[in-house]
């Protein structure tokens, strides 16, 4: 999941190199916490929060293929 993030955010930001991504898993939770430059902050947010629901929702699938919950918080 990390690197699906990872790929998201890259392809978002103005400055791939302030990407931090945490991961910690718990059982069949993964809770993945994303750091952007604050420059960046808004493309990764979005309008009303559009795209971080959109980032959320495709985590969501990809964590139902693997019988897993995903939860994303952006920092």
């Amino acid at each position: 999941m990390k690197d699906l993030v990872y790929l998201i955010a890259e392809s978002l930001v103005d400055d791939p190199d302030a990407i931090q991504i945490t991961e910690n898993q718990e059982d069949d939770e993964v809770y993945i916490e994303l750091t952007v430059a604050e420059d960046d902050m808004g493309k990764v947010i979005g309008k009303q929060g559009k795209i971080a629901k959109a980032i959320r929702t495709v985590l969501k699938a990809a964590g139902i293929i693997q019988d897993i919950y995903v939860d994303l918080k952006i920092v």
